[in-house]
């Protein structure tokens, strides 16, 4: 038989659910139980990658005047006052 069990769903996936049974012609918990087990399916395993790392890395010479350690004001004159 199975585990029984509430569920409360969203409307708008308690409706794509009723009217797939109606199309298909499967009861709702076949649907149901159908939809859960292809959305299971398809998950990705996660993949532990480690702690995430930024690699410092040289920009070379900036154009005379721009300064990266004031960022409002570099924005401010590479992209203009519209930039915000």
């Amino acid at each position: 038989m199975g585990m029984r069990t509430t569920l409360t769903l969203d409307d708008d996936v308690a409706a794509k659910l009723r009217a797939e049974a109606r199309r298909s012609g499967q009861s709702f918990r076949e649907v149901v139980n159908e939809a859960i087990r292809r959305g299971l399916m398809n998950r990705q395993p996660s993949r532990s990658t480690g702690p995430f790392r930024v690699a410092a890395r040289d920009l070379g010479n900036l154009k005379p005047g721009l300064d990266l350690d004031n960022i409002a004001d570099l924005l401010e004159r590479v992209e203009g006052p519209a930039h915000r």
